[in-house]
């Protein structure tokens, strides 16, 4: 009797505790103690872009390029001053100098001296062109040969003369040319038996020659290089003697001029030569040609001159 009691009053007192339960369900098939595992939302949902959106607003503006005029300012555009005061400063606060070119030829004739280095050293130039035009377009790159009054090269160049005119071929081999005939020159020529430094040919002839453009490439005979034409004798003497200035890399010029103990007057010549015929390609309705010279030999530094002290008033003058 005394154990039936306990046992309803065990009942009844867990009956009272699951009723005073706040919240709590009366009654549940899992158990009380195991975690309920809620979704967790850790992610959102990407809004949506309109389509009617401009495109404009996407695009990045270009901004031009800002032109600074140094003309009328007391210093130029982010330097300490136009000229250094002390003898001794850091290159990077002052603008470069540019020298006169009969100053830059004695300087550095003056370095070989302080320097101690061989006399006889190429001297070169290193020109920057303006080949723009308008309407985004460029001047075509050139190649030409001038005559230089005072050779550095004591040997000829070697000139390979194309022809089928027997008398002609004759008269080249007579006058210093290496090879001249027909096409049965193509065959030696693809397999390395015949090599020359220039090739000229004659108009007749080009047609038969598409064969060698793969091999010559640049030195492939055409008219705008003066290898092409009816005076052979002429294009030999011009190939065999002259100097050859081409732009390279779309805008420059780099060449060699002369031998540092060449006489000045002699360097300054041949320099004055090569700008003349570098500025005779400049379109007739553009300004200044040249951007920037410079001139150095095999040992020294790099020295900026002046271009327009080397070329001729008049030409100045049709330039602006």
């Amino acid at each position: 009797m005394a154990t039936c009691t306990r046992t309803v009053w065990k009942v009844v007192a867990g009956c009272q505790r699951q009723l005073l339960r706040a919240g709590g369900p009366a009654h549940t098939g899992a158990s009380q103690a195991a975690p309920r595992n809620l979704p967790v939302r850790t992610l959102a949902a990407v809004r949506a872009l309109r389509k009617d959106k401009k495109e404009n607003t996407e695009k990045e503006v270009k901004k031009e390029k800002r032109v600074i005029d140094d003309k009328d300012r007391h210093k130029p555009y982010g330097r300490t001053a136009w000229t250094p005061v002390d003898d001794v400063y850091v290159l990077r606060y002052y603008p470069r100098t540019a020298y006169g070119a009969a100053d830059a030829i004695d300087m550095l004739k003056n370095f070989q001296e302080l320097d101690f280095t061989p006399r006889k050293q190429p001297v070169y130039i290193d020109l920057k062109l303006d080949m723009k035009l308008e309407k985004k377009k460029k001047v075509d790159s050139f190649v030409s040969t001038v005559h230089l009054p005072h050779p550095f090269n004591t040997e000829r160049n070697k000139v390979l003369v194309f022809t089928e005119d027997a008398d002609q071929a004759e008269a080249a081999k007579q006058n210093g040319a290496v090879s001249a005939g027909g096409a049965e020159l193509i065959q030696p020529i693809l397999d390395d038996e015949v090599s020359a430094d220039f090739y000229v040919a004659v108009p007749d002839i080009l047609p038969k020659l598409v064969s060698l453009k793969n091999k010559l490439r640049k030195k492939f005979p055409k008219g705008k290089r003066g290898s092409v034409g009816i005076d052979v004798l002429k294009m030999l003497e011009l190939f065999q003697t002259g100097h050859e200035v081409m732009v390279e890399n779309d805008c420059y010029v780099r060449t060699q001029i002369a031998m540092l103990d060449m006489p000045k007057e002699q360097i300054f010549a041949n320099l004055q030569t090569i700008l003349l015929d570098v500025c005779s390609h400049r379109p007739a309705d553009m300004g200044p040609f040249i951007e920037r010279a410079i001139i150095a030999s095999h040992t020294s530094e790099a020295l900026w001159f002046k271009s327009e002290d080397v070329l001729p008033k008049a030409a100045e003058q049709k330039d602006e």
